[in-house]
Protein backbone atom coordinates (compact mmCIF):
# COMPACT_ATOMS: atom_id res chain seq x y z
CA UNK A 1 0.00 0.00 0.00
CA UNK A 2 2.77 2.47 0.96
CA UNK A 3 4.52 1.53 -2.28
CA UNK A 4 1.43 2.70 -4.19
CA UNK A 5 0.98 5.94 -2.19
CA UNK A 6 4.62 7.02 -2.27
CA UNK A 7 4.65 8.22 -5.94
CA UNK A 8 1.41 10.17 -5.37
CA UNK A 9 2.74 11.87 -2.21
CA UNK A 10 6.10 12.69 -3.83
CA UNK A 11 4.33 14.07 -6.93
CA UNK A 12 2.01 16.19 -4.80
CA UNK A 13 4.92 17.63 -2.79
CA UNK A 14 7.01 18.33 -5.92
CA UNK A 15 4.13 19.94 -7.85
CA UNK A 16 3.13 21.99 -4.80
CA UNK A 17 6.69 23.28 -4.42
CA UNK A 18 6.98 24.01 -8.13
CA UNK A 19 3.55 25.49 -8.92
CA UNK A 20 2.84 26.89 -5.48
CA UNK A 21 6.23 28.42 -4.70
CA UNK A 22 8.93 28.33 -7.41
CA UNK A 23 6.78 29.31 -10.40
CA UNK A 24 4.94 32.23 -8.69
CA UNK A 25 8.23 33.59 -7.32
CA UNK A 26 9.89 33.32 -10.74
CA UNK A 27 6.96 35.06 -12.47
CA UNK A 28 6.82 37.80 -9.83
CA UNK A 29 10.55 38.43 -10.21
CA UNK A 30 10.43 38.38 -14.03
CA UNK A 31 7.43 40.71 -14.28
CA UNK A 32 8.98 43.04 -11.68
CA UNK A 33 12.14 43.20 -13.78
CA UNK A 34 10.40 43.64 -17.15
CA UNK A 35 7.55 45.95 -16.03
CA UNK A 36 8.73 47.54 -12.76
CA UNK A 37 6.28 50.46 -12.80
CA UNK A 38 3.21 48.34 -13.50
CA UNK A 39 4.26 45.62 -11.05
CA UNK A 40 4.74 48.29 -8.39
CA UNK A 41 1.16 49.57 -8.76
CA UNK A 42 1.75 52.30 -11.40
CA UNK A 43 2.52 54.73 -8.58
CA UNK A 44 2.93 58.42 -9.34
CA UNK A 45 5.42 60.44 -7.31
CA UNK A 46 5.89 64.16 -6.91
CA UNK A 47 9.20 65.98 -7.40
CA UNK A 48 10.35 65.04 -3.88
CA UNK A 49 9.71 61.34 -4.53
CA UNK A 50 6.61 61.12 -2.32
CA UNK A 51 3.84 58.87 -3.67
CA UNK A 52 0.78 60.97 -4.51
CA UNK A 53 -1.36 58.35 -6.19
CA UNK A 54 -1.63 55.69 -8.83
CA UNK A 55 -2.54 56.06 -12.47
CA UNK A 56 -4.84 53.05 -11.96
CA UNK A 57 -6.94 54.28 -9.00
CA UNK A 58 -9.20 57.34 -8.98
CA UNK A 59 -8.91 60.06 -6.37
CA UNK A 60 -11.58 62.49 -5.30
CA UNK A 61 -10.94 65.96 -6.74
CA UNK A 62 -13.63 68.46 -5.76
CA UNK A 63 -11.98 71.89 -6.18
CA UNK A 64 -13.15 73.87 -9.23
CA UNK A 65 -9.60 74.18 -10.61
CA UNK A 66 -9.36 70.42 -11.13
CA UNK A 67 -10.99 67.90 -13.42
CA UNK A 68 -13.45 65.88 -11.39
CA UNK A 69 -13.47 62.08 -11.71
CA UNK A 70 -16.48 59.83 -12.09
CA UNK A 71 -18.60 59.45 -8.97
CA UNK A 72 -17.42 56.63 -6.70
CA UNK A 73 -19.38 53.95 -4.89
CA UNK A 74 -16.25 52.51 -3.26
CA UNK A 75 -16.70 52.82 0.50
CA UNK A 76 -17.13 56.47 1.41
CA UNK A 77 -15.79 57.38 -2.02
CA UNK A 78 -12.57 56.42 -3.78
CA UNK A 79 -11.63 53.89 -1.06
CA UNK A 80 -9.37 51.26 -2.70
CA UNK A 81 -10.08 48.85 0.15
CA UNK A 82 -13.82 48.92 -0.60
CA UNK A 83 -13.80 48.65 -4.37
CA UNK A 84 -17.14 47.85 -5.90
CA UNK A 85 -20.29 49.18 -7.44
CA UNK A 86 -23.52 50.10 -5.71
CA UNK A 87 -25.47 47.07 -7.00
CA UNK A 88 -28.45 49.42 -7.39
CA UNK A 89 -30.76 48.73 -10.30
CA UNK A 90 -31.89 51.39 -12.78
CA UNK A 91 -35.22 51.79 -10.97
CA UNK A 92 -33.68 52.23 -7.50
CA UNK A 93 -34.93 55.55 -6.07
CA UNK A 94 -31.64 56.27 -4.25
CA UNK A 95 -29.70 55.85 -7.50
CA UNK A 96 -32.15 57.99 -9.47
CA UNK A 97 -32.02 60.75 -6.84
CA UNK A 98 -28.21 60.67 -6.71
CA UNK A 99 -27.87 60.83 -10.50
CA UNK A 100 -30.39 63.70 -10.71
CA UNK A 101 -28.56 65.59 -7.96
CA UNK A 102 -25.17 65.04 -9.62
CA UNK A 103 -26.57 66.12 -12.99
CA UNK A 104 -28.02 69.31 -11.48
CA UNK A 105 -24.69 70.12 -9.80
CA UNK A 106 -22.73 69.54 -13.01
CA UNK A 107 -25.22 71.55 -15.08
CA UNK A 108 -24.80 74.47 -12.68
CA UNK A 109 -21.01 74.40 -12.14
CA UNK A 110 -20.08 73.61 -15.75
CA UNK A 111 -23.00 75.43 -17.43
CA UNK A 112 -23.83 72.18 -19.24
CA UNK A 113 -26.78 71.48 -21.48
CA UNK A 114 -25.76 67.90 -22.22
CA UNK A 115 -23.98 65.74 -19.62
CA UNK A 116 -21.92 62.65 -20.57
CA UNK A 117 -23.08 59.46 -18.85
CA UNK A 118 -19.74 58.89 -17.09
CA UNK A 119 -20.10 62.24 -15.31
CA UNK A 120 -23.01 60.90 -13.24
CA UNK A 121 -22.53 57.12 -13.20
CA UNK A 122 -20.04 55.10 -11.18
CA UNK A 123 -17.81 52.46 -12.69
CA UNK A 124 -18.04 48.81 -11.67
CA UNK A 125 -15.05 49.20 -9.35
CA UNK A 126 -15.91 52.70 -8.15
CA UNK A 127 -12.24 53.55 -8.74
CA UNK A 128 -12.01 54.20 -12.49
CA UNK A 129 -9.16 56.73 -12.93
CA UNK A 130 -10.32 57.77 -16.40
CA UNK A 131 -13.15 59.84 -17.76
CA UNK A 132 -14.38 60.26 -21.31
CA UNK A 133 -12.96 63.08 -23.47
CA UNK A 134 -16.49 64.55 -23.58
CA UNK A 135 -16.60 64.67 -19.77
CA UNK A 136 -13.16 66.31 -19.63
CA UNK A 137 -14.08 68.85 -22.31
CA UNK A 138 -17.28 69.69 -20.42
CA UNK A 139 -15.13 70.66 -17.41
CA UNK A 140 -12.48 72.61 -19.35
CA UNK A 141 -14.18 76.03 -19.11
CA UNK A 142 -14.64 75.76 -15.31
CA UNK A 143 -11.03 74.65 -14.83
CA UNK A 144 -9.71 77.43 -17.11
CA UNK A 145 -11.77 80.09 -15.34
CA UNK A 146 -10.62 78.91 -11.90
CA UNK A 147 -6.97 78.96 -12.97
CA UNK A 148 -7.08 82.18 -14.99
CA UNK A 149 -6.13 80.26 -18.13
CA UNK A 150 -7.51 80.05 -21.64
CA UNK A 151 -9.98 77.26 -22.33
CA UNK A 152 -7.93 76.33 -25.40
CA UNK A 153 -4.83 75.84 -23.22
CA UNK A 154 -6.70 73.60 -20.78
CA UNK A 155 -8.21 71.68 -23.70
CA UNK A 156 -4.71 71.20 -25.15
CA UNK A 157 -3.60 69.58 -21.88
CA UNK A 158 -6.69 67.35 -21.93
CA UNK A 159 -5.97 66.36 -25.55
CA UNK A 160 -2.34 65.60 -24.71
CA UNK A 161 -3.47 63.20 -21.97
CA UNK A 162 -6.20 61.46 -23.99
CA UNK A 163 -5.36 57.85 -24.75
CA UNK A 164 -6.82 56.20 -27.81
CA UNK A 165 -8.31 52.69 -27.95
CA UNK A 166 -5.81 49.82 -27.93
CA UNK A 167 -5.01 48.84 -31.54
CA UNK A 168 -7.41 51.57 -32.61
CA UNK A 169 -10.59 49.62 -31.80
CA UNK A 170 -10.35 47.93 -28.38
CA UNK A 171 -11.98 50.14 -25.75
CA UNK A 172 -12.82 53.83 -25.80
CA UNK A 173 -10.73 57.01 -25.73
CA UNK A 174 -10.01 57.98 -22.11
CA UNK A 175 -8.55 60.85 -20.10
CA UNK A 176 -6.62 60.08 -16.90
CA UNK A 177 -7.86 62.61 -14.32
CA UNK A 178 -4.76 62.53 -12.09
CA UNK A 179 -2.38 62.98 -15.05
CA UNK A 180 -4.35 65.99 -16.35
CA UNK A 181 -4.59 67.57 -12.89
CA UNK A 182 -0.84 67.20 -12.38
CA UNK A 183 -0.20 68.80 -15.78
CA UNK A 184 -2.60 71.63 -14.89
CA UNK A 185 -0.71 72.26 -11.64
CA UNK A 186 2.56 72.41 -13.57
CA UNK A 187 1.25 74.68 -16.34
CA UNK A 188 -1.06 76.90 -14.27
CA UNK A 189 -0.04 76.67 -10.60
CA UNK A 190 -2.50 77.77 -7.97
CA UNK A 191 -1.55 79.57 -4.77
CA UNK A 192 -2.83 77.07 -2.19
CA UNK A 193 -2.37 77.97 1.46
CA UNK A 194 -0.23 75.43 3.32
CA UNK A 195 -1.91 73.27 5.92
CA UNK A 196 -1.11 74.30 9.51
Amino acid sequence: MLKDLRPAIVSMVLFTLFFGLAYPLAMTGAIGAIFPTQAGGSLIKDASGQVIGSSLIAQGFAKPEYLHPRPSAAGNGYDPLSSGGTNMGPLDKKLIDRVKGDAATIAKQDNAQSIPADAVTTSASGLDPDISPANATLQAARVASSRGALVADVQAIINAHTTQPFLGFVGQPAVNVLAVNRALDQSFPMAHPKAP
